[in-house]
Order: structure tokens, then sequence, then C-alpha cells
């Protein structure tokens, strides 16, 4: 069996080659590009990155890109008079703010405060609930990334045995919502486990198809694999290492060496899921723009 390696980086840049002919017609027309902010509160370094990331990606599809930065002092009060702004601001399509919080702030305070028709993230209850009701909404970036791989790939869903690996809101309980409705990618048959899910081992080595998010280094091993079978890494971690230039290296939730071989398909850490997040982001920005949704 020859295993087929996930490559999320050509995929994100497919489809921000799509995107960017898209903007060049709204252009074209007369209108204009998409516009993306960012709120960043405070100097997290792996928040900068990502920041960093998003706005040379807006830049590479020709979407207008705004950030807005402030100390980690800022009150509650103050950063939600931001998300008002930016509510109000009809020259910005939708926003993202970038977490984690200091603690002082509620995140789901600030979130809901966020416009759903704005909610580029996806994380309003509003969009939580419309996608719960397969209903017309902004997805998660994570998980509408990793659906999209899954459809670019033509891997096959349908009655599938599923396994979500972590029951985060933003990653492994919308994916299970996902791939358990009714449409293409989806019609699997999804177990949804978390920190005291008895068995795990078993419940891991049954799965056809394995998404692993569970914030773990090198959780998942050859033995909690079956053959042939699909898996998806979403975790990702800085470790240290004496054989790169930065002394550092990415790995993700799997343990990719050793279970690579048992695999039909399997997404790297990096360049697996990473790449689609924010290809995802931009996407259901250029929805925005184009007022897809009636909220």
């Amino acid at each position: 069996m020859k295993t087929i390696i996930i490559d999320g980086k050509k995929i994100s840049e497919d489809i921000k080659s799509e995107i960017a002919a898209e903007v060049r017609k709204m252009i074209d027309n007369n209108t204009r590009p998409p516009h993306l902010a960012a709120v960043l509160v405070g100097d997290d370094p792996a928040s900068i990155t990502y920041v960093n990331s998003k706005a040379k990606s807006c830049h590479e599809v020709g979407f207008t890109s705004s950030l807005y930065k402030y100390e980690s002092t800022i009150t509650e009060k103050q950063l939600l008079d931001v998300v008002d702004f930016l509510n109000n601001d009809e020259d910005v399509d939708g926003f993202i703010i970038q977490v984690p919080l200091p603690k002082h702030i509620s995140v789901q305070k600030v979130i809901s405060r966020i416009l759903p028709s704005k909610d580029i993230d996806g994380f309003h209850p509003v969009n939580l609930g419309r996608m719960l009701l397969n209903e017309p909404s902004f997805l998660p970036a994570t998980p509408f990334g990793v659906i999209e791989l899954l459809k670019r790939y033509k891997i096959e869903t349908e009655g599938k045995n599923c396994v979500v690996l972590g029951r985060s809101n933003n990653v492994g309980t919308p994916l299970s919502v996902l791939l358990s409705r009714n449409d293409n990618p989806g019609n699997s048959t999804v177990t949804l486990c978390h920190s005291k899910t008895k068995d795990l081992k078993e419940i891991c080595a049954a799965a056809d198809i394995l998404i692993v998010a569970i914030g773990k280094p090198h959780f998942v091993t050859a033995d909690m694999v079956k053959e042939g079978a699909v898996v998806i890494d979403i975790g990702i971690h800085r470790i240290p290492s004496d054989e790169t230039k930065s002394g550092f290296r990415l790995i993700g939730d799997v343990k990719y060496d050793e279970v690579a071989s048992k695999c039909s398909f399997i997404s790297p850490v990096p360049g697996g899921v990473g790449p689609m997040t924010i290809a995802a982001l931009l996407l259901n920005t250029l929805k925005a723009s184009k007022k897809e949704f009636q909220f």
C-alpha cells in the first residue's frame, strides 16, 4: 500500500489562486476587494506569527488587511469598544480577535459581541448554532480547512468510521458535527473522544478516519492506527532540536515516522492542516464580502 501524503501547502496555494482570480473580477467590476481585519492583544509569539501570516496571505490574494494591536493591559470594555467599532465599519467585511486574550478578558463575551455576519472565525454562537443545524454559516477555520482537504483529495467519508480525538469548541466538536451530517464530505459515523474516554487505543485502532486534535505531542502511535486508515493531524508543537538552525522543530499529535507507513492518507506537521486554516479564513472573508449569508 502506498501512503499518500496530504499536501496542505499546495492545496492552500490552489485556494489562494482561486480567491485571487475572484478578487480580480471584483476589481474589474469596480467593486472594492475584501477587507479582513485582525485584533491582536499582547505579544504572544504564536499569535504574532499567525497574524503576520494572515496579512501576507491577504496581500497575495489582493485583500485589504488591517491590524489593530493593543497592549495586554487593555480593559475588557475597551476591547469590546474596538469590536463595536469594527462591527460598524462598513469597509471591514470580517475580522478576527486573536486568542489567547489576557485572563482579565472574557473570550466568550468578546466573541459574542462580534456581528455574526463579520465572524469569519466562525466562533460566534449564531454561526456555531447554524452549523449544527446545517444552515449556511461561517465554519470555524481549522475544521473548514480539514473538510476542504478531504474534499480535494477525494477521500471517501460516507459510511466510514471516523474518530475525532479532542473535543475543543473550535476544532474537535465542530469537526464531529461536519463529518456526521448529510453532506460530502460527511455521512460518517463519528466517535468524539476526550481525556475521559475509556479504551481509547482500541477505539482509535478501529477508525477508518482518525482526526487528531488532542494537543499532546506524539500522542498517537502506530498501535493506535489500523492499516489503511486516513490520519489527519491537527496538533502542532514546537520542541527543541539540535538538527535545525532555529534550535527547534515542529511536530504534531501523531508520531508520524512510525504511523505514516500504515496509512492510506496522512497529513504531516508542518505542511498539512496548518496552511489550510488561513486559506479557510480567506474563503470566509470572501463569502462575507459577497454577503453570501443572511443573518
